[in-house]
């Protein structure tokens, strides 16, 4: 029990482990529409493309980290809405507007992050996380943003279920396709800013995609997948918190790390989809919605 109890002497370990649970658990849930309609590199080039707006709210606010997170999420909302913009209005497919402005972003980013003094220094817990400093306040800020987002979510489900599914179907039934796509980006956008300081900029998307493609492997519906995929998140938070408080390495990393072991068992091992048991008799199609 003192291995367990010993680290919650400390406030900043209490807050640091439901930081790093609620966040697992939300960027799971997220994560299953990514990883169902293939959005990975979206993820990932978001998380990257949210630099620009650390650096400028670093210049702006002194480093403040309500001006920090504040200009992040303005920097990930412009940039998933003009994906989205860039990809109609160009007639460019989506991944090719994605590599466009991610690319440009983050050079933007790495070029004001160069031009400070002291950058290495007061920004490097952005890049790689930084759970221990979160503050009840940036807590608040989590839970809040968090839970608008799963609100979001359930609001639509089945809309989104349809399109996730079934892009063709979505637009027979006269859905707001692109509406509905729109809202889909702004909820990974505002998932992964409420990321960032957990696991940081570098590996933001590992919590978007890993989590939920575990629950893929193991589950055949969606609501399952949803709810193992936020299962696995919050426990690959907190137990690589509890690993990098031991081990005494970078939470972040921990983190990750634990949700990749995680992972790694499942690909081999899954019932249905592991590759040591993948020769089972399988049964029809993919996660389904459910009930």
């Amino acid at each position: 029990m003192e291995f367990l109890t010993q680290p919650l002497a400390y406030p900043f370990m209490v807050r640091g482990l439901l930081a790093a649970g609620l966040v697992g658990a939300i960027g799971a849930v997220v994560g299953s529409f990514v990883v169902l309609r293939g959005m990975a590199f979206f993820g990932d080039a978001l998380a990257h493309a949210i630099l620009p707006g650390v650096a400028v709210g670093y210049l702006l606010g002194s480093a403040r980290r309500g001006a920090l997170f504040w200009w992040a999420l303005l920097t990930s909302l412009v940039v998933a809405l003009g994906i989205g913009a860039v990809g109609r209005s160009a007639r460019l497919k989506e991944d090719t507007a994605i590599g466009v402005i991610f690319a440009g972003m983050f050079a933007l980013g790495i070029a004001l992050i160069s031009s400070m003094r002291g950058y290495a220094l007061d920004l490097t817990h952005f890049l790689f996380g930084n759970v221990l400093g979160v503050s009840w306040r940036d807590l608040a800020l989590m839970a809040g943003f968090g839970g608008a987002v799963l609100v979001l979510l359930f609001a639509f489900y089945k809309e989104l279920v349809v399109l996730s599914f079934d892009p063709v179907l979505a637009a027979t039934l006269r859905l707001p396709v692109r509406l509905l796509h729109n809202l889909l980006l702004v909820t990974i956008a505002v998932t992964a800013v409420v990321s960032l300081q957990t696991v940081g900029v570098a590996l933001m998307v590992a919590l978007l995609v890993t989590p939920a493609a575990t629950a893929y492997l193991l589950t055949r519906r969606l609501p399952a997948m949803m709810a193992l995929g936020a299962f696995l998140g919050a426990s690959s938070g907190v137990v690589g918190l509890y690993l990098s408080y031991y081990v005494r390495t970078a939470s972040g990393p921990a983190i990750v790390l634990v949700a990749t072991g995680l992972f790694l068992a499942a690909l081999l091992l899954a019932p249905r989809r592991g590759l040591i048991f993948g020769r089972l008799p399988r049964g029809r199609g993919e996660p389904s919605a459910g009930d």
